[in-house]
């Protein structure tokens, strides 16, 4: 099933603001919403024609998914298509169910000896964009870009995030594509205002295997 098309249509700078308002469970984890925006050409059962589009982090230090905090005077799907939009300035359609629950660090990390920070839950959808604006809230501080799906999931900066992704690909049940995405090396670095070149991002993933991946799980404890 999917949910109508939504979210918002803000113009420049009216991203909401504060944490007033922000949801957080039982255990004090703060409660984000966020998608895996995709358009789809020709035959939707083929994941050679999907493309996912990805934002860039704050400082352009690599590509992300957007999301952000779930507040307490919306759905969770409110939440995750307003993030979207303010973060990705795009607008569509929810997949339901949504993909579910991810959890990750927030903030710096503790000592080893001390007490674990509550940390994020991410609740996840798949949003199938209809509409692309040409200015949005936070346009001022990201770039986006589309990447084919194996892609996508070498970009992401976020471990959690790159978990997200292959958790839709096992819902399509793509399991040759994601033994794929498991197996391939995260792509770090900064991020690439030139458009996606299969050809390139092929021999970027080639080249990727031999590269010290050791600060990419790292990262998950800092958000975007």
């Amino acid at each position: 099933m999917i949910t109508c098309v939504g979210g918002p249509t803000p113009g420049p700078g009216e991203a909401r603001q504060g944490r007033h308002k922000q949801r957080y469970s039982e255990n004090g984890a703060r409660l984000v919403a966020g998608c895996i925006p995709v358009r789809v050409t020709g035959d939707g059962s083929d994941p050679s024609n999907v493309q996912v589009l990805l934002v860039s982090s704050r400082g352009g230090k690599g590509y992300c998914l957007p999301k952000g905090g779930w507040e307490d005077d919306e759905s969770v799907e409110a939440a995750a298509k307003r993030e979207t939009v303010e973060e990705a300035g795009v607008r569509g359609v929810l997949e339901e169910p949504g993909l579910g629950q991810f959890p990750f660090a927030r903030g710096k990390p503790l000592p080893a000896d001390g007490p674990s920070p509550p940390g994020c839950v991410a609740h996840m959808f798949v949003m199938h964009v209809e509409e692309e604006l040409e200015v949005w809230p936070e346009g001022h501080e990201r770039t986006r870009r589309w990447f084919p799906l194996l892609e996508a999931s070498a970009r992401c900066r976020y471990d959690w995030m790159r978990s997200a992704l292959h958790a839709w690909m096992e819902r399509k049940g793509w399991s040759d594509l994601l033994e794929q995405a498991k197996g391939q090396a995260p792509i770090a670095g900064m991020v690439c205002d030139q458009p996606s070149d299969a050809a390139a991002a092929a021999t970027a993933l080639a080249s990727s295997t031999d590269a010290d991946t050791s600060t990419n799980g790292a990262s998950d404890s800092v958000e975007a």
